[in-house]
């Protein structure tokens, strides 16, 4: 375990039994992020990523755990100096509906921020919690996102 990113990570919920803490990811997590990510891609939820595509993720990525085990993962991938995508956001089931998703959004947000990203962007089929986190369909001066699929399948 990254013990360093450990105590820099903020607790977010606690009761009598555990303490959920969102860190920054670090390579020690890859084989939990691997096991979490692949539960939401054989639900088609994710695309899917091979290890080296979610070590590359990490540098920018966040995890939330409990203990030893990563419960959550949501990265920034960075595009520009103007424009960044949250990538990857996966709540394991039992831990849905307690922040996490909310939180690992909000500290890929801190990161736009503190990088000076003009916008971040969620390509998502939750588009209710992503409004929820103060994304809209919509830029300033009603810019909209269009994508045109190259393939079938990825």
């Amino acid at each position: 375990m990254c013990l360093f990113h450990l105590v820099r990570g903020i607790r977010l919920l606690e009761n009598a039994r555990h303490t959920y803490v969102v860190r920054e990811a670090c390579r020690d997590d890859i084989p939990g992020l691997e096991s979490l990510v692949d539960r939401f891609v054989q639900r088609n939820r994710l695309l899917p990523r091979t290890t080296d595509e979610l070590s590359d993720l990490i540098p920018f990525g966040f995890v939330a755990v409990d203990g030893d085990e990563v419960v959550g993962f949501a990265a920034l991938e960075i595009y520009s100096a103007k424009l960044a995508e949250i990538r990857s956001l996966a709540v394991h089931d039992d831990y849905q509906g307690r922040g996490i998703g909310k939180a690992l959004v909000q500290k890929c947000v801190d990161l736009a921020v503190k990088r000076n990203i003009l916008e971040v962007m969620a390509i998502t089929s939750a588009d209710s919690f992503f409004q929820r986190c103060g994304f809209d369909f919509t830029l300033p001066g009603e810019k909209k996102a269009l994508f045109m699929q190259t393939r079938d399948e990825y």
